[in-house]
């Protein structure tokens, strides 16, 4: 079960800094939240692929993935846990640049055409980067059924996917935090 409070708990304690930084969206902020140290921190895994899985309730999609690097501890933590409990469920990985090599592929994983995904970020600010990995997926052959986040700082994105017609479910808000309005 999808302990909420322990996940606040913990990205407070090892995420969530305070100064003047830039993300990846480009602008800038007064606090950041490096959810890397939560999604490959063995706790931290476990409480997303418990929250993920709640929200993505039943029957699952074919597949979870989402833009590399961000998205696959996240990925990885979900479809372990799914099969820990005897559900399929696979992964997959967008590359932000096609290789050169092999079979030059943009999506990874041991999924294909018609399979269904939910699209799976740790920050959501304007939604571009998960944007892209729906472009991509989709140009794969996959259906994208929605896009879920760890957090959502509540700067446009959750509206960038709803005019793309795509939902967005998230297991916080910086609102949880304390910050915003």
């Amino acid at each position: 079960m999808y302990d909420r409070q322990a996940l606040i708990d913990l990205v407070r304690e090892q995420a969530l800094q305070f100064g003047q930084f830039t993300l990846a969206s480009g602008k800038t902020a007064s606090y950041y939240l490096d959810c890397r140290r939560v999604t490959l921190d063995s706790r931290g895994a476990n409480l997303i692929a418990e929250g993920l899985l709640e929200l993505m309730g039943q029957p699952l999609p074919d597949a979870v993935g989402g833009m590399a690097i961000g998205a696959d501890p996240i990925s990885a933590a979900v479809i372990t846990l799914a099969g820990i409990r005897h559900q399929p469920l696979k992964g997959f990985i967008v590359r932000k640049e096609s290789k050169g090599h092999g079979t030059g592929r943009d999506v990874e994983g041991p999924v294909a055409p018609g399979d269904t995904a939910i699209i799976v970020e740790d920050v959501v600010t304007t939604g571009g980067s998960a944007l892209r990995a729906i472009e991509r997926v989709e140009q794969f052959g996959m259906r994208v059924l929605g896009v879920m986040a760890i957090i959502d700082r509540l700067e446009g994105g959750g509206e960038a996917f709803a005019a793309a017609g795509y939902r967005l479910q998230t297991l916080l808000t910086i609102r949880d935090f304390g910050i915003g309005d």
